[in-house]
């Protein structure tokens, strides 16, 4: 009896712990999107004009905003208008730093030309005979590049199981092995600390 009491509880758990993280997730990230709302005047918000609260009108209101504005830099005036504004932000001081760094980022990261997290590779971390999946993301460049004899990578190094927080390095290209799996086969291996197998997992050069 007690051998079945353990198996239904161990199951029950396999089906509501990620259930509950996933609504947790999505609540907190709908919740979050809710505060776009606050962007609108008093009179305009949901809930004063219907009488009550309904969770996701700030999700909707979100994803508009960014459909309009992409709609609107797609075109030739909007790019022109996107060059004058990153013009303008370049001559104030302090902001164009920061300004300048986000961008970048954001380029790599969700352009069609960018980079970022395109490769899975397998290196030895945090010491030689350990080893552990990261993420190509460029190569290094301005100054450092000065310093770095060889042919050097940029590579980002994910915690378990939060792949958002992590290490940057530069290693020698040589000391990174491609790895035959999507960089989403890499993500659920690495946030299932190695449980879900990440695809082929195959060397590149083998």
């Amino acid at each position: 009896m007690m051998k079945s009491i353990r198996k239904w509880l161990l199951a029950g758990l396999l089906v509501i712990v990620p259930l509950g993280i996933t609504v947790w997730v999505l609540s907190w990230a709908i919740g979050l999107l809710d505060q776009t709302l606050q962007i609108l005047p008093g009179n305009w918000h949901p809930d004063k004009l219907i009488g009550f609260h309904i969770p996701g009108f700030g999700v909707l209101l979100a994803l508009a905003i960014l459909l309009s504005v992409g709609a609107l830099v797609s075109n030739f005036l909007g790019r022109g208008l996107v060059q004058w504004w990153d013009g303008l932000l370049h001559r104030i001081p302090v902001v164009r730093s920061v300004y300048s760094a986000v961008k970048q980022v954001s380029d790599t990261l969700f352009s069609d030309g960018g980079n970022a997290f395109r490769t899975a590779v397998l290196i030895q971390w945090p010491r030689e005979k350990v080893w552990t999946i990261a993420f190509l993301t460029g190569k290094p460049g301005g100054d450092v590049a000065n310093y770095l004899l060889g042919e050097y990578v940029s590579v980002y190094v994910p915690t378990t199981p939060n792949p958002t927080g992590g290490y940057f390095v530069m290693l020698k290209k040589s000391d990174c092995i491609e790895l035959k799996m999507s960089v989403d086969e890499a993500l659920k291996y690495i946030v299932s600390m190695g449980v879900v197998p990440g695809g082929a997992a195959a060397l590149s050069g083998k």
